[in-house]
């Protein structure tokens, strides 16, 4: 940090952002994590043009409920920025709940981001961000984020390997000495396998249900195993014969059904990941266990499920789901590993 940043430093904030598919959190550094939102804007079209109506858990609320002249738009899906204008909006709205009160100058911000986007789209998000005040704007891949988060020893000598569950995308990480070794993002997520929920409703019993309603199926009875005893979940959709609501009850073996075969790809990825290592890193791999985060993470079962699979130890973190931003939030106490881990 030159002389000029560290006097700057003194009258502004450092912020961390872990910019998710489905949820937006805000660490600020000496208070902790301040922000968890829905990652959902809520515009209303006019023309070619789109007005910002709600952002958060308010916009989050209309989702599925909007008439024609409006819609509710995640701004980042599976890894992919769709509108840089919601972004630079739901970014805004972030901030805003997070400073108290406004800065002298622009907060210092370290943004958390898939580390599939483009070197283009980096620097896209990077003005986004500069274009609501911040003075210094850097990335960080959400899977090195999660890591330090969930306590790996990354400066260590042997290799390390963290499994991002997000809600958008996953992604696999292996870091030693300080360093990023291999990344790779894997199109499983929880919204992934929310429409495998809803795409088995459908065909099965002929009723068509939300992602929503779907999420909450998966969290009452989903499991990445087979369930040992009978469970079931009450769900109510539209019958896609008469077009009147039914409510249908769906049973854990059918939703573990339903989920199996975006676990399997889950299963492949990590393995394909695996297979590029050299010995020595897939010594310390076989050693030290793979380290489970983000909120997929907490699906009943799916530490066991990976474990057999791989025959690898796995580990859920202590609390997957902010793993990345608390790493995050670490990462603004040491600028020397930001330089070294930082998505140029």
């Amino acid at each position: 940090m030159t002389v000029l940043q560290q006097a700057l430093s003194r009258f502004s904030a450092d912020i961390a952002v872990d910019l998710g598919s489905t949820v937006t959190r805000v660490f600020v550094r000496g208070r902790g994590l301040v922000v968890e939102s829905p990652s959902v804007v809520a515009v209303e079209r006019a023309g070619s043009s789109g007005r910002v109506v709600a952002v958060g858990q308010e916009a989050k609320r209309m989702v599925g409920r909007t008439p024609e002249h409006m819609a509710t738009v995640h701004p980042i899906r599976e890894g992919i920025v769709g509108d840089y204008a919601l972004l630079e909006a739901l970014l805004r709205d972030a901030l805003q709940r997070a400073l108290t009160g406004k800065p002298v100058v622009g907060p210092r911000l370290l943004l958390c981001v898939p580390s599939s986007l483009s070197e283009v789209e980096r620097k896209a998000v990077q003005e986004s961000a500069r274009a609501i005040g911040a003075r210094q704007v850097q990335l960080v891949s959400k899977s090195v984020a999660a890591a330090l988060g969930a306590g790996l020893p990354v400066r260590s000598a042997g290799a390390n390997l963290v499994l991002d569950l997000g809600g958008g995308l996953s992604e696999v990480s292996v870091l030693s000495l300080g360093g990023l070794v291999d990344t790779r993002v894997l199109r499983v997520s929880g919204a992934a396998l929310d429409q495998e929920i809803v795409s088995y409703v459908q065909g099965r019993h002929k009723v068509l249900i939300g992602a929503r309603s779907a999420e909450e199926l998966k969290l009452a009875v989903g499991t990445a195993m087979r369930p040992t005893s009978p469970t079931e979940a009450r769900v109510t959709g539209r019958d896609l014969t008469t077009g009147i609501p039914r409510e249908v009850a769906i049973s854990g073996d059918e939703v573990h059904y339903a989920l199996y075969p975006v676990l399997k790809q889950l299963v492949e990825g990590l393995r394909s990941t695996l297979a590029a290592l050299t010995p020595e890193l897939a010594a310390d791999i076989s050693d030290h266990g793979v380290v489970l985060t983000g909120g997929t993470a907490l699906l009943g079962g799916l530490d066991v499920f990976l474990r057999d699979q791989t025959g690898l130890p796995m580990v859920v973190a202590e609390d997957p789901r902010t793993a990345t931003i608390m790493g995050a939030g670490a990462l603004l106490d040491d600028d020397a590993l930001v330089e070294r881990l930082a998505l140029a």
